[in-house]
């Protein structure tokens, strides 16, 4: 093991800063890295050590199981066995991108990397800079999202560094992660694919591709049993401010917020507003795609500006959608549902 981390590197994408990375985690240390989805906190997947300090860095429950990165195709091999069919057809169309497979766990793989159980998610990054970071490393890259556990996850090298400066060896300065929100996790393991956690890939695309439905499970884990997907336990994805989200018609939302924000301001709280405003004015219309490429940021810009409460509306679950509301219902303190005429 390297001795305990004093500081955080920041290093850039040049080919020497990125050899840099892949011998701090040759060396069993951790590196924070860019992704099209969110940034993630990598060390090597071949290694119990290492994945333990990503554990800690985190503060993470031990329970809650990690997603291993490749950067070619043929490396599932050496982390995964029986692998169908329905794997090499699905990485073929949507790898290198945001779907993580969960597969039979290879022996190479150790235990804690999956939280104990048998099987693990695999995925190719749509990132060069990850994708190089990755193969110069030698090895797969066990890494969960770089952030404090159950805080908004980091889009931004400046959203690692506020959560973990000090915590870990080092941190790849790139462009906002563009996609947002984390990958899908697609479960191959029982009869049927099943989604765990939706994200960058939508539901509809997977049922393109595969031909036929696919479910999508409850997105809380059964109360004594292992989480089977990031997320899926846990209170994730949360500002610091307390995040109402409404839900019910749209033209029966707007009445809600306002009274809500009214009220909340006479007691002295500021009021933020995650997808019904911009700069406090009203409105109605952002595309999914949008308001998931700016989710995590704009609840850490309010944690910032002291927002108390962060009133948020729901959106459509088709498409990205899906994952968007995912995500508002995990960070949310409190959902209402309001009905024609209730305000």
């Amino acid at each position: 093991m390297p001795p305990p981390v004093k500081g955080t590197l920041l290093l850039h994408e040049d080919t020497a800063s990125l050899e840099k990375a892949a011998q701090i985690i040759k060396s069993g240390g951790l590196v924070a890295f860019p992704t099209e989805t969110v940034y993630g906190l990598g060390a090597a997947a071949t290694s119990a050590a290492g994945v333990a300090r990503i554990y800690k860095a985190k503060g993470r429950p031990a329970d809650n199981p990690l997603i291993v990165h490749l950067s070619y195709s043929d490396q599932l091999k050496d982390v995964a066995c029986d692998i169908p069919e329905t794997a090499f057809k699905l990485a073929r169309r949507f790898w290198p991108g945001p779907l993580s497979l969960v597969l039979p766990r290879a022996e190479k793989i150790p235990a804690l990397v999956s939280a104990g159980l048998p099987s693990v998610a695999v995925r190719m990054p749509a990132h060069k800079t990850a994708l190089e970071f990755i193969r110069l490393s030698g090895v797969p890259i066990a890494a969960p999202s770089a952030n404090r556990s159950g805080r908004p996850s980091p889009t931004t090298y400046r959203h690692v560094l506020d959560d973990l400066t000090g915590r870990i060896d080092a941190v790849i300065k790139s462009t906002p992660c563009p996609v947002g929100v984390e990958s899908t996790v697609l479960d191959l393991t029982g009869e049927k694919p099943l989604i765990l956690r939706p994200g960058g890939v939508s539901r509809e695309e997977l049922e393109t591709e595969l031909g036929f439905s696919v479910d999508v499970a409850a997105a809380t884990a059964r109360k004594g049993e292992p989480p089977l997907s990031p997320g899926m336990k846990y209170r994730h994805y949360s500002p610091q401010a307390k995040l109402i989200l409404i839900s019910g018609p749209a033209p029966a939302r707007l009445p809600l917020i306002k009274v809500l924000a009214a009220h909340y301001r006479s007691l002295g709280l500021k009021v933020g507003y995650l997808n019904t405003a911009l700069e406090g004015s009203l409105r109605y219309g952002v595309a999914p795609e949008q308001l998931a490429a700016g989710l995590y940021d704009s609840m850490r810009r309010m944690d910032r500006q002291g927002v108390d409460i962060i009133l948020a509306e729901e959106v459509d679950a088709a498409g990205i959608g899906l994952a968007v509301m995912n995500r508002l219902k995990k960070a949310a303190a409190r959902i209402l549902r309001v009905y024609p005429g209730q305000v």
